[in-house]
C-alpha cells in the first residue's frame, strides 16, 4: 500500500509503530551515559520536527540518540560533568553547520568523488551490520521471548492483510509482552509508582550546558563519524523511498537540520540526535515512506515522554522482546547497501573496488580503532574515512587489471 493512500488513522498507527522500533535504542543510550531517557525521547521528537521544518517536510527521517557518542560522553562527563559535556554537543552541531555550508557553497558534485557507490555501499552495509550486535545482545537475555516476537512479526508481515499488515512490529511486541507476562518476567512496580503526567526530568528542571572549550573540542571529532553515517542514511532513505533526497531538498538541508536538532538537544539536556537507521529499516519492511508518518512518530515521542505511566510501561517491555524485532529490522539496512552496489553496477572485477570494499568491511566489522589522546575514531566512521582515502589515492586501473585485460 502506498503511503499517500493511507488514512489518518492508519498513519497514526504506523507512526506510533515506528516509535516502538526507535524506542529501545533511543532510551538505552541515555541510560548508559547517565542522561534522562524521557528527556532523550522528548528531544528526539523536537529534533525530528526541527529537521522536517528545515528539509521542507520532504525527507522521511527520524532523529534519535546516537550510540556513537556513548564512549566520549562517559569520558567527558568524568572530566567536565554533564553540564560541561552538554556544551560539547554544540561542537557536534558546529561540524554539521560547516558541512552544510560547504555543500551549499560547492554543491554536491564533490560528494560523488568523496562518496562514490563503492564507498557508500559498504557504509550502508556496515550501518546494518553494526546494529546487529545490539539486536543480538538484546535478544540473548531471553531467546524464547525474542523468537516469539520475531516469528509473530514475520507471520503478520507475510500473511496479514489490510490494516494488520501495517503493524508487524506492534504485533510482535504485543505477543512478546504477553508471553513475558505469562512467564512472570514483567516488572509492574515502575508502572504503579509512576505519575500519570510528568514532564521529563531535564525539562522540568533544566540541565543547561556550561560552556567549556575542552569538551567542545573533545566531542567535535566524533561528529565526523556521525556525519558520514548521516550521508549513508540519506542515501539509504533515498533508496527506500525511490527519491533523490541528496538533490531535493539537498544534503546541505539535511545536514543543517541534523545540526540544529543536536544544538536544541544540548539545551534540553538530551544526547546528540542523528538519523535513525532503525526507523529506516521499518520503512523498508512496511514500504511506508511518508514524511507525514515520521512526523507522527516525532509527536508520539513527545507525547510518550510526558505521560509518566505510558513511559513506565514502555520501559517495562523486556529487552529481549525489542531485540527479536530488531533482528529482522537491522538486516534490512545491510541488504539496502547490497542493493545499492548492484543497482549502481559497481564492477568488482576491478582490483581497486575489491580493495576499497574489503578493507572498509573488515575495518568496520573488525572493530579497528584510531586513538590519539582523547580523540578516538572507530567503526563506521573510521571505515568510511579509510574508504574515502583509498578511493582518492588508488589508480583507476592496477597492474592486475591490465594483466587480466591482456589475457581476455
Amino acid at each position: 500500500m502506498m503511503s499517500s493512500n493511507l488514512s489518518t488513522t492508519r498513519k497514526i498507527v504506523v507512526g506510533t509503530q515506528f516509535l516502538f522500533v526507535a524506542f529501545g535504542a533511543t532510551v538505552l543510550m541515555p541510560l548508559l551515559v547517565g542522561l534522562d531517557p524521557a528527556t532523550a525521547l522528548f528531544s528526539a521528537g523536537i529534533g525530528t520536527i526541527i529537521f522536517h521544518l528545515v528539509t521542507r517536510g520532504k525527507v522521511p527521517i527520524f532523529l534519535g540518540s546516537s550510540f556513537a557518542f556513548i564512549a566520549p560522553i562517559l569520558l567527558a562527563s568524568k572530566q567536565w560533568g554533564l553540564e560541561g559535556t552538554l556544551s560539547g554537543f554544540a561542537g557536534v552541531a558546529l561540524v554539521y553547520f560547516v558541512a552544510s555550508a560547504l555543500i551549499k557553497w560547492r554543491g554536491t558534485d564533490f560528494l560523488s568523488r568523496l562518496f562514490p557507490p563503492v564507498v557508500v555501499g559498504p557504509v550502508i552495509i556496515l550501518i546494518g551490520l553494526s546494529l546487529s550486535g545490539t539486536a543480538v545482545d538484546m535478544s540473548k537475555s531471553n531467546w524464547t521471548l525474542a523468537i516469539i516476537s520475531l516469528l509473530v512479526s514475520i507471520g503478520i508481515l507475510t500473511y496479514a492483510r489490510g490494516m494488520f499488515k501495517l503493524i508487524p512490529v506492534v504485533g510482535g511486541i504485543v505477543a512478546g509482552y504477553v508471553a513475558a507476562m505469562v512467564m512472570g518476567l514483567v516488572d509492574f512496580s515502575g508502572i504503579a509508582s509512576a505519575p500519570w503526567v510528568a514532564l521529563p526530568k531535564n525539562i522540568a528542571h533544566p540541565l543547561l550546558p556550561t560552556f567549556d572549550w575542552q569538551p567542545f573540542i573533545c566531542l567535535m571529532p566524533i561528529a565526523l563519524a556521525t556525519l558520514i553515517e548521516h550521508v549513508g542514511d540519506v542515501y539509504v532513505v533515498s533508496n527506500v523511498a525511490g527519491k533523490d533526497f541528496i538533490t531535493d531538498p539537498g544534503l546541505h538541508r539535511t545536514m543543517l537540520g541534523d545540526g540544529l536538532a543536536c544544538l536544541a538537544a544540548s539545551f534540553m539536556g538530551g544526547p546528540p540526535v542523528t538519523t535513525y537507521s532503525e526507523v529506516t529499516g521499518a520503512m523498508q519492511i512496511t514500504k511506508i515512506t511518508s514524511p507525514a508518518v515520521i512526523r507522527i512518530t516525532a509527536v508520539a515521542a513527545i507525547v510518550f515522554s510526558v505521560f509518566g505511566k505510558l513511559n513506565a510501561f514502555l520501559q517495562s517491555i523486556p529487552q529481549a522482546v525489542l531485540g527479536g524485532i530488531m533482528l529482522m529490522l537491522f538486516g534490512t539496512i545491510a541488504t539496502v547497501g547490497i542493493q545499492s552496489l548492484v543497482r549502481n553496477k559497481v564492477d568488482f572485477s576491478k582490483t581497486r573496488n575489491i580493495i576499497i570494499a574489503s578493507i572498509m568491511l573488515t575495518t568496520g566489522v573488525g572493530g579497528a580503532e584510531l586513538t590519539a589522546g582523547t580523540f578516538s575514531l572507530s567503526g563506521i566512521g573510521l571505515a568510511a574515512i579509510v574508504g574515502i582515502i583509498l578511493n582518492l589515492i588508488l589508480p583507476s586501473k592496477t597492474k592486475m587489471d591490465e594483466t587480466e585485460e591482456i589475457k581476455q
